[in-house]
């Protein structure tokens, strides 16, 4: 058996530092607990400064259109709402149906918070006016309301106010919504407040739980989840004032919270299980925390290296909401290291041996004493390096058998079906797709500008717009258009737009008027055409349809500067900005986990192994997410909803946060493995002793992932329930299928290959640095 656990040398920086945090830990602990103190008022306040927005692609057609349609039409501002009013009482035919629907929209026109500007629509109407504002139902009316907050802060301001209104009207019989993508996401918003509030409430006795039973002792526990939640605390609490100047969307505290709680509690657990195995074998606390920097604090620090680089690579998507995830994420793996490194030794010698405080009983017998070759990871280590070729191919088909799902995967945002029934935005876009059709709630919005008004453009230039209109009609899966050509027409049926004069508009009756200037602004040198899909906005058929739209509108002459919006063109903006720059990420991911691990062990086949592993085991934890959430297997077993598509933004974070997570364990193992090799030069035995040493540690750091990850699964909203599960199976993988059996029999199978770096020569015991090069590495035998 190995003894290589001697004391790191008295100038080692592990030995200085360890010296060091034992002079100033007093300071050191008032500094910590008054950034705590400051850092929690920040966070207690940033729900508040969180935006739902983040998702429009900043100079694509979708955000352009966003823009245009702020300011100049009549019930469009710089956020738009349908405000939907159904009675379930009265039919719209009768007289009671009319005032109360109006008490309905006064109601709202004099919400301060809401800051209504404008308003169009059934209850603004003359009786004979108000056939495109009535539901089929004869239940359900419906306004345009232009609401005077921007997009991010509609969607964090929306939900409180649709909350009262739905509440005030209630008792009355009669659902009021606000209907829109703002209230969409800003109920998305309240439910991912909702859903971390249970994941926390359920995580936290199962983190305990698990805790306890990894360290036997109540302190270490303490001491360990202080350290989770100290750097949740420290990065909501700097994200605080970043959100007060700056757009950061509301899943970045669900990320940070999570990937808190998960990294920060399994860097304090490789910490504090290494600091106690030191103290076992007599040595001083601080010779014990100067081995626990040496050697735990080497891999936390390469592990939250590694994630902050690959994390990093999310800047490459010029989208906000990734760049929000990213920086959170990045931040939480950051303040992780930070207080492991330096504020744990900080409790380690404040504590000592009495981080052992709290004992609990054994329910079992103790193993102290027994040989290492009799523990089962040992006998099941030397059983995979027996037949490595075996166990190499058996665990690779089942990885690829559980990524084959992967090929069907597919990825865009969700639409309101996945919000619950018990919605009241739901409830309001059930209302208006029933009574008005599925695509009502999501059109797609062509804005065209013209270089003059419209009553002066060429009879060519005007001609082409009426018969772009008329195409847009004509194309598979439209439910309708909507623009102002009908009323135009009415007035003046061989040039529509000359009846734009202003001799003509003020005759109009009010309401053909306030049609018009719906769809054309004031100044006549800007306007929209509707086009309403026939399904939902990520569904495929309106996708495709958006694709035609989008080929129509080139064919329209240079003097017409159209562009195409709407729900469906955000999502599939945000979409393919995240495709378009997936391969620079998994490129930049790739070279820098190469490069940490080349730094970390000196070798340049063993990172190359461990990137080929990663891979394959995030590509399972793609196929099984396809198998769960997409092919509808999740319902049946987990009572998951099924999606038509994966959230586009959950993929290309698995990736990077996988890959992360996949190297931490690798770190920790093969330290353990190098550890042994320079002791004993025995690669097999070296290999099996580091597993049986590090496997249960491991495995508690993998059960605690799991559990954390697991429980964001099963509460909150659909794509941090996809994110979760998706961590918590590859997780689940990694330290089991790859960390017991792909990493032994590789190892087995590479030898001395493994530590194998041009010019660098090795020293094992009983040999000169002459005796043992890695310029020509023995031949690999399995």
């Amino acid at each position: 058996m190995s003894t290589h656990t001697e004391d790191p040398p008295p100038g080692s920086i592990a030995a200085r530092a360890s010296r060091t945090i034992r002079k100033l830990r007093w300071p050191l602990l008032a500094l910590w607990i008054a950034a705590l103190v400051i850092a929690g008022t920040g966070a207690s306040q940033i729900a508040k400064n969180l935006s739902g927005g983040g998702w429009y692609v900043p100079g694509t057609d979708s955000s352009i259109a966003a823009q245009k349609l702020e300011d100049g039409f009549k019930g469009r501002g710089k956020t738009t709402a349908t405000l939907v009013i159904h009675d379930t009482r009265y039919k719209s035919s009768d007289p009671k149906f009319e005032q109360r629907a109006k008490d309905v929209a006064s109601r709202v026109e004099a919400d301060k918070d809401l800051k209504v500007t404008d308003m169009l629509g059934w209850t603004t109407a003359q009786p004979d006016d108000r056939g495109p504002y009535a539901g089929d139902d004869r239940r359900t009316v419906i306004n345009s309301v232009a609401i005077g907050l921007e997009d991010g802060d509609a969607r964090r301001e929306l939900p409180a106010i649709q909350k009262d209104l739905a509440q005030a009207f209630d008792r009355d019989g009669i659902d009021v919504s606000l209907v829109s993508a703002a209230s969409f996401w800003g109920d998305i918003n309240v439910l991912g407040q909702e859903g971390l509030a249970s994941a926390e409430m359920l995580t936290a006795p199962l983190i305990i739980l698990i805790l306890l039973l990894l360290f036997r002792s109540v302190v270490s526990v303490l001491v360990s989840l202080t350290v989770g939640v100290s750097a949740i605390v420290f990065t909501l609490g700097l994200l605080a004032p970043v959100a007060q100047n700056y757009e950061l969307s509301i899943f970045v505290q669900n990320a940070a919270t999570m990937l808190g709680l998960g990294v920060g509690v399994d860097y304090s657990l490789f910490m504090i299980t290494r600091f106690k195995e030191q103290l076992a074998k007599g040595q001083t606390v601080d010779h014990a925390v100067a081995a626990t920097l040496r050697t735990s604090g080497h891999t936390v620090i390469a592990s939250g290296i590694t994630i902050v680089i690959a994390m990093s690579a999310l800047f490459t998507i010029d989208l906000n909401v990734i760049f929000s995830l990213a920086l959170g994420i990045i931040l939480v793996v950051a303040f992780s290291v930070l207080t492991s490194v330096l504020f744990l030794p900080v409790l380690l010698h404040l504590l000592g041996h009495r981080i052992n405080a709290g004992r609990l009983p054994r329910w079992r017998k103790s193993t102290v004493g027994t040989s290492e070759e009799s523990s089962r990871w040992y006998r099941v280590s030397m059983k995979v390096m027996k037949r490595p070729l075996l166990f190499l191919a058996a665990i690779t088909a089942v990885l690829i058998a559980a990524a084959w799902p992967a090929q069907q995967m597919r990825t865009f945002s969700p639409d309101a079906r996945i919000l619950p029934s018990t919605s009241d935005v739901r409830t309001g876009y059930d209302h208006v797709q029933n009574a008005f059709g599925t695509g009502f709630t999501s059109p797609i919005q062509i804005v065209v500008t013209t270089d003059e008004p419209l009553n002066q453009l060429p009879q060519h230039d005007k001609d082409e717009l009426t018969d772009f209109q008329d195409r847009l009609g004509s194309l598979s899966h439209v439910d309708k258009t909507a623009s102002a050509i009908p009323v135009l027409k009415q007035l003046s049926p061989k040039d529509p737009y000359a009846a734009l004069d202003t001799s003509v508009m003020d005759r109009m009756p009010a309401d053909a008027r306030d049609t018009v200037r719906h769809y054309i602004a004031a100044g006549d040198q800007k306007l929209v055409i509707e086009v309403v899909p026939t399904q939902n906005s990520s569904s495929d058929p309106t996708r495709d349809l958006l694709a035609d739209v989008q080929d129509e509108t080139r064919k329209l002459p240079d003097s017409l500067h159209p562009v195409v919006g709407g729900q469906t063109a955000e999502d599939t903006a945000a979409n393919d900005v995240i495709q378009d720059g997936l391969p620079y990420v998994v490129a930049i991911i790739l070279a820098a986990g190469y490069l940490v691990l080349l730094l970390t062990f000196r070798s340049l086949l063993l990172p190359l192994k461990a990137i080929v592993m990663n891979l394959v085991s995030i590509a399972a934890t793609y196929g099984v997410l396809t198998l769960i959430f997409q092919e509808g297997l999740g319902s049946e077993l987990f009572g998951f909803q099924q999606t038509s598509d994966i959230q586009n933004f959950v993929p290309i974070l698995l990736l990077a946060l996988l890959f992360s997570l996949s190297t931490d364990y690798e770190v920790f193992l093969l330290d353990r493995v190098r550890e042994e090799y320079e002791a004993t030069g025995d690669n097999t035995a070296s290999v099996a002793r580091a597993l049986t040493r590090t496997a249960p540690l491991i495995s508690g750091a993998a059960i605690l992932m799991v559990a954390v990850f697991g429980a964001f699964s099963f509460t909150g909203i659909v794509p941090i329930q996809q994110l979760g599960f998706g961590l918590a199976v590859a997780i689940l993988i990694d330290a089991t299928l790859v960390r017991l059996f792909l990493v032994p029999a590789t190892m087995r199978l590479m030898g001395r290959w493994n530590w194998w770096l041009p010019g660098r020569r090795t020293t094992a015991p009983g040999k000169t640095s002459e005796d043992v090069t890695s310029k020509e590495p023995e031949p690999i035998t399995s």
